[in-house]
Parts: structure tokens; C-alpha cells; sequence
């Protein structure tokens, strides 16, 4: 990335930078991603919103015969024009700036663009190629401009759809935490352990790879999963954990729906036994990767729980309100969240607020690619080795996705290449890694 040669050499990992992934690398899930999956996506957008069809005459708004239309001209296409034309350019079309000039982070993003135009869309990095395609459905859905569509979710049936194909799930893990949560600070670790299973195989709920409408996949056997967790650092958490008192914790949130929901079922155990007294969710200030949660989400969510039938579920839901009105729970969002930056660009405000943390526990594949900068890792590479220059002790909780990890061992890799091909982007096997900074 351009912003790399301006930070200091501390902020780096110690090791020396591989190179990035990129989409143009034929026959892997990055290329499959640019060519195939964000065209779907895009698609789904269309068909899940009743965007209007046309605003004006179709031939009073095509640009000149060969050139890129104005924001004026753009902002004139319907909705379903703008979403219609980005299926279009992917994946062989040019990157370009991008035209929704009143939104706040309108000058970052052509400033990231910068160094990647006539480009095309497999032959930028991957991450900052997934980051920018989200950035132009909102553009292409006029999120940040003032109208009927402002502030409109274009993923919002998806993550509706997402929490309530987890009925069930919910109903069942409920008592069972609010057993746990009664007990206290005499609650066993094992209690918290299993909540950070709960936690990491949430994140199997992604939307962005799984239609909502495809079923529950949320409902698990935590002590058969434990086998599919390739790096698995819960006792050491779990003892720095028993440690605290009245800590902060920051929590790096991942997907709405399920995964939302298991995150919430550990926080909630955080906060009941005291192991924190306040606990700070770093949220995306904007919709992004399809079921990503906004601080809307979280509220939607209790509400949600709040109507189920079930009283054991409503006793969640008065709970976190009350985490919430009481100021324990703390909602915040950052524009760097959804940026296509790898986390040790972070900005010099967040880095220094994230340092007052005691634990930082970080959720997803997305977040963990950028925390290894999405890049090209021996799969044996230490994690703690990659993540040096990050501002507190950290977990990584994470189900793979992506053609990336760190912290393996050979035999796991060989063997995991021989019976399960597809280990890495399948969702099968995930991790849960510590570094104590």
C-alpha cells in the first residue's frame, strides 16, 4: 500500500513484508471472489430492495460516447442503473475515484484509490478490491446522499433473515448463559472457554458467503468442534483472564445475526463476572461486507431478542440494554474499520485509544486478514511474530475464508492439504490465537 512508506518501522510486523494477494492469481478463491462471488452479491442487492427502476430518461443521462460520467451525470442513474453498471466492470473494468462527494470519507478513499487507477479490478489487491466494491454499492445505492435512500442498508433483509433463521440457536443457549452469568465470579473457566467457542463459530453465519435463506448453520457441538480449531490458545486467555478485575476490553466486532449474538452471550459473561468493567464495541460506522454490524445492528438485535417468546431470551435482552444505559457496554464506530487499510496503518487517534486496552479480542476472517495485512504468509510463520507492531494484547478468533493463515504446524498443514483441499476458504477449521503484547 502507499500509506506503508510513511509509518515507522516499529509500527511494522518484525518480519519482513510477503507479498500482497491479489485477485489476478487464476484458480484461487481471491480470483473467484472478484470475478464470480461480488457480481452475485451485487445482484442480490438488486433483488432483495425495491430500488426504483429509472429517475429520468435513460438517453438524457448517458455520458459522452467514451468517458467516465460525471458525479452529476452518475447521481442522475437510478439505483438499480448504478448497481447494474458495477456488475458490468467486474472483473476486467477500470478502478476509479469515486462520486458521492458529500460522504465523510470521500477524500480518504480517493486517496487510497490513487496509486491503483487504470487498474483493473483483479490487479489491485485483494482486500483493498472486496473493501472498494462494498464502498461502491453504497455509492451506487446513494447511502450518503440526502434523499429517500440515505442511510439505507442495502443489506438489511440479509441480516434480518440471519437472526431470524437463528431462532432456535438462540433459545437454546440462552438459559444455559444466564445460568453461567447467575453463578458469578464462581462461574468455572470452561464456562468462558465454551463462550469463546460459541463466539469463534458464529462467525460460520457470514452472509457474504452463505445466503441467509440457506439455513441455520449456527447450531454446533462446541466439544466436537474443538477438533477443527487448528491454533487454539483458550487456557492461556482464559487464565489471563481470570486476572482481571473491572478491566477494559475491546471487542473488534465482525458479522451481525448469529455471530452478533454468540459475541454478545461473551461479553455479557465479561462484564457479569467483572472480569471488565467496561467493555468498548468497535463497530462499522457503514453497511460493508454484506452482514458486517453497525451500531443500528446491535440495537435491532436486543430489540429482536426482546419480542421472542421465549423468557429466557428476553432476560438477555433486558440485561444488555441495561449494559448499555448503564455505560458498561459502549458502542463506538470508526471510519478505518471499513477502509482497505491493514491494521498496523491504523490512525494514530485509534491506535492510542485501543492502547488503554487490557485485551482486544478481534472477530472474523476479514479482520484477520487485516491484521496479517492479507498477505502471503508461510502458513507456519508465528502469529505473535506477525502482529508485534498491534497497540494492546489481543485474540484472534477466526474461521478461515481466505487463502491465508499463520501459526500452524507442518503436519497440520500437509495433512489438512491431503484430506480436507478446500480447509482454507471452507469454513470448516478456524483458530483462536493470543499474542500479549
Amino acid at each position: 500500500m502507499a500509506q506503508e512508506n510513511s509509518l515507522s518501522q516499529s509500527r511494522f510486523p518484525k518480519l519482513p513484508l510477503p507479498p500482497q494477494i491479489m485477485g489476478s492469481e487464476i484458480g484461487s478463491f481471491a480470483y473467484n471472489t472478484v470475478a464470480h462471488r461480488l457480481p452475485d452479491i451485487a445482484q442480490r442487492v438488486i433483488d432483495d430492495n425495491k430500488f426504483p427502476l429509472a429517475i429520468k430518461p435513460l438517453q438524457n443521462i448517458k455520458s459522452r460516447a467514451g468517458e467516465t460520467p460525471t458525479p452529476q451525470e452518475f447521481l442522475e442513474n437510478s439505483i438499480v442503473e448504478n448497481l447494474q453498471t458495477l456488475i458490468q466492470e467486474l472483473p476486467y473494468g477500470k478502478v476509479r475515484f469515486l462520486k458521492d462527494i458529500e460522504a465523510p470519507d470521500i477524500a480518504a478513499w480517493n486517496n487510497y484509490l490513487e496509486p491503483y487507477q487504470g487498474n483493473n479490478w483483479l490487479d489491485i489487491p485483494w482486500y483493498f478490491a472486496e473493501a472498494y466494491f462494498y464502498r461502491r454499492i453504497l455509492e451506487a445505492t446513494n447511502y450518503f446522499i440526502p434523499g429517500d435512500w440515505q442511510g439505507f442498508d442495502p443489506f438489511e433483509n440479509q441480516k434480518r433473515l440471519g437472526i431470524l433463521t437463528s431462532s432456535k440457536s438462540i433459545q437454546a443457549l440462552s438459559p444455559l448463559l444466564n445460568k453461567w452469568v447467575n453463578s458469578g465470579q464462581d462461574s468455572h473457566p470452561d464456562n468462558l472457554i465454551a463462550l469463546l467457542y460459541i463466539s469463534l463459530w458464529g462467525n460460520r453465519a457470514d452472509l457474504s458467503l452463505w445466503p441467509a435463506e440457506s439455513g441455520d448453520r449456527s447450531s454446533i457441538d462446541i466439544h466436537q468442534q474443538k477438533a477443527y480449531v487448528l491454533a487454539d490458545n483458550t487456557d492461556a486467555i482464559a487464565n489471563q483472564i481470570s486476572r482481571f478485575k473491572d478491566a477494559r476490553i475491546d471487542f473488534i466486532i465482525d458479522n451481525a445475526g448469529f455471530e452478533l449474538f454468540g459475541d454478545l452471550c461473551l461479553v455479557d459473561f465479561l462484564l457479569a463476572t467483572n472480569a471488565a468493567k467496561t467493555i468498548y464495541l468497535q463497530l462499522k460506522a457503514h453497511p460493508t461486507f454484506v452482514s458486517d454490524a453497525m451500531i443500528k445492528d446491535i440495537h435491532q438485535t436486543i430489540e429482536f431478542l426482546g419480542k421472542d417468546s421465549d423468557t429466557q431470551v428476553q432476560m438477555l435482552a433486558s440485561r444488555w440494554r441495561w449494559y448499555i444505559e448503564s455505560d458498561r457496554l459502549r458502542l463506538c464506530h470508526d471510519l478505518f474499520w471499513t477502509s482497505p487499510l491493514a491494521f498496523w496503518e491504523m490512525p494514530d487517534a485509534l491506535r492510542q485509544e485501543l492502547s488503554e486496552s487490557d485485551l482486544i479480542l478481534i472477530k472474523g476472517d476479514a479482520n484477520y486478514r487485516r491484521l496479517l495485512g492479507d498477505r502471503h504468509w508461510p502458513f507456519t510463520t508465528r502469529f505473535e511474530d506477525i502482529v508485534t507492531y498491534f497497540p494492546a494484547p489481543m485474540v484472534a478468533l477466526r474461521t478461515l475464508k481466505a487463502e491465508l493463515a499463520s501459526g500452524l504446524q507442518l503436519e497440520q498443514i500437509e495433512t489438512l492439504n491431503r484430506e480436507d483441499p478446500q480447509w482454507l476458504t471452507n469454513g470448516r477449521w478456524g483458530v483462536i490465537q493470543f499474542a500479549n503484547s
